[in-house]
């Protein structure tokens, strides 16, 4: 962990930040050992100001953190992580690091590209959960009141979403609910996505 965490902030009064998860692979994933990374991104709804970071993992955790705390040093942003120039080799990193991965999501979040959801208000029940992971990965363990309607059949299931309620989307990690977000958007649906999935909601809720 480096910087303020969400519970710093709110003591401090500062309300005005985002946090976003993600749970890439500490390498490429064709490399064998390949270990996830699990990272949570603080920065500032108004600037993208880098606030505080934390992850935890097997293997390439410190060397992400570090980067991410000295780009905090120099009052960096979630622009600046976007565009870093990182150390590359597959057997180390990938050629979209994690730091450049975090960079992205929050930048196009930022850029409302991306629009993401409030973990914290996920019990508000004024949302719609559409996970649109396979059947036989819903049946493993899902968020409860989600409604299973995978990827593959969201075009053709579209109208049994309400179109006058939030709809916000899940899959593993974020991927299929981004594709799932595109055509929802194209078709005049107001939805985001809840960051990092699956393995952010069992990291949340679960352990």
């Amino acid at each position: 962990m480096s910087g303020a965490s969400e519970k710093t902030l709110q003591r401090a009064g500062i309300i005005d930040y985002q946090a976003i998860y993600l749970h890439p692979g500490h390498h490429v994933g064709y490399f064998p050992g390949s270990q996830p990374i699990h990272i949570k991104l603080i920065f500032s709804k108004t600037d993208g100001k880098i606030l505080g970071v934390q992850a935890f993992g097997q293997a390439g955790v410190a060397r992400r953190v570090d980067v991410i705390s000295m780009a905090m040093q120099l009052n960096g942003t979630v622009y600046d992580l976007e565009e870093s120039e990182l150390c590359y080799a597959p057997q180390f990193g990938a050629a979209k690091d994690p730091i450049n991965m975090a960079g992205m999501i929050a930048g196009n979040n930022l850029r409302e590209d991306l629009p993401l959801a409030d973990w914290n208000q996920l019990q508000t029940n004024e949302q719609q959960i559409i996970d649109v992971r396979s059947p036989a990965e819903f049946s493993s363990g899902h968020i409860p009141g989600a409604v299973n309607i995978p990827l593959e059949e969201m075009r053709q299931r579209i109208e049994e979403l309400s179109p006058d309620k939030e709809v916000w989307l899940i899959c593993g990690v974020g991927q299929r609910a981004y594709y799932a977000f595109r055509l929802l958007f194209q078709s005049g649906y107001k939805a985001k996505i809840l960051s990092g999935g699956m393995q952010t909601y069992l990291a949340k809720y679960k352990n």
